[in-house]
């Protein structure tokens, strides 16, 4: 971690040195991009937050016009089905775009072979042969990951709700059943007959205890009314169970339904943050493989002068014995080195995020580069 700060302590000093040479007037140029790029992300993020806030606005407005006159149960499937259609967007969105920057970093590959293939390596080999000495902090070397995806948060689950007859019917079953036993036997205990419940009572005795309900309405004891009576409470008994019980179902189906939704937004929200990371590190790529591919045709120039140099003046003893223009080609090949080792050993991704370092080094190479370019012509 120490030598990674010094790296890119060094490289920031290194960048304001190649600013101070080549635009005077130019010398915050860190500092300014610093702070551009702070007031861009915070107004990016507030741009952000407030279309998120809108979104969400807009969201709630459509489901509540959709919902408000739909029954408890069906709106709770609808809301479902919108979460399932929120989350399976958001991850084909994150696949696409996955692929897509798969793409582009075996682009960015093959850039970085063909440089090393067409120009870096044997400039390298060449400045050692000639004895040049590379008096900066050595690149480190390549990372192995370039760019890889952060995964904070749990895949969703979403689960389908259901409409609670089922249990409904069960629970209201039972309570006509207890319905029913608790008539009985307040009429057996009118009526004072034992009642063993061990035993079918018989004929007579359903007769007489079913004739008795309809005594309470001042009439004539009858068996039919009175069964007619009892059949008629059981049943209210069962569909205000069965109504309670469907109607607190479909609440709670409604409450877990809002629920599920709010969380499906929030994670295409997070889905569509990380694939706005990936845009930018798949710009990031595009420009890399455009200077990489610069770079070669610069290392080709490069290459040739110093077999030049090689072959002309030969080896010396001391750098400083080369002509000053030698040495001049040298260095300026030393430093287009530098400059790209320390962008192709750089991660392009921290956290899943672009990373501040890559943008650093690549800033760093586009300088070093355009440095040569305006020399040449």
């Amino acid at each position: 971690m120490k030598e990674e700060s010094e790296t890119v302590e060094n490289l920031k000093n290194e960048v304001r040195e190649d600013i101070s040479e080549n635009i005077e007037e130019n010398s915050s140029e860190i500092d300014e991009i610093k702070e551009m790029e702070e007031e861009t992300t915070s107004e990016v993020e507030e741009a952000e937050e407030d279309t998120e806030a809108e979104e969400n606005a807009e969201v709630e407005n459509e489901v509540i016009s959709q919902v408000k006159n739909m029954k408890k149960h069906d709106a709770s499937k609808l809301l479902v089905e919108k979460a399932k259609i929120i989350v399976q967007e958001a991850e084909e969105q994150m696949e696409a775009c996955k692929l897509l920057l798969s793409d582009d970093l075996k682009g960015y590959e093959e850039a970085k072979k063909a440089l090393k293939e067409g120009g870096l390596d044997e400039s390298e080999a060449l400045l050692l042969e000639l004895g040049y000495t590379n008096n900066d902090e050595e690149s480190a070397e390549e990372e192995s990951v370039v760019f890889e995806t952060k995964e904070d948060i749990e895949p969703i689950i979403l689960h389908d709700v259901s409409s609670g007859k089922f249990t409904g019917f069960l629970l209201a079953l039972l309570g006509g059943v207890v319905t029913l036993a608790g008539l009985v036997l307040f009429a057996t205990e009118k009526l004072d007959i034992p009642l063993d419940v061990t035993k079918v009572p018989s004929s007579d005795t359903i007769t007489t205890i079913a004739g008795w309900f309809t005594t309470l309405f001042g009439a004539k004891p009858d068996a039919f009314l009175g069964g007619a009576f009892v059949l008629f409470v059981v049943l209210a008994v069962m569909g205000i169970i069965y109504g309670i019980r469907v109607s607190i179902k479909g609440s709670k189906n409604l409450d877990f339904a809002i629920m599920q939704l709010e969380e499906a937004e929030a994670y295409a929200a997070h889905k569509g943050n990380c694939k706005e990371e990936m845009d930018k590190v798949d710009a990031h790529i595009h420009d890399a493989i455009e200077i990489l591919n610069t770079y070669q045709v610069l290392f080709n120039e490069q290459k040739g002068k110093l077999q030049r140099i090689l072959y002309i003046e030969g080896k010396k003893e001391v750098p400083s014995e080369y002509h000053e223009k030698s040495i001049l080609e040298m260095r300026d090949t030393q430093a287009l080195i530098n400059a790209i080792r320390n962008f192709m050993a750089t991660a392009m991704s921290e956290e899943g995020k672009l990373s501040g370092k890559s943008k650093l080094f690549l800033h760093s190479a586009k300088n070093k580069m355009q440095k040569m370019i305006e020399r040449l012509y």
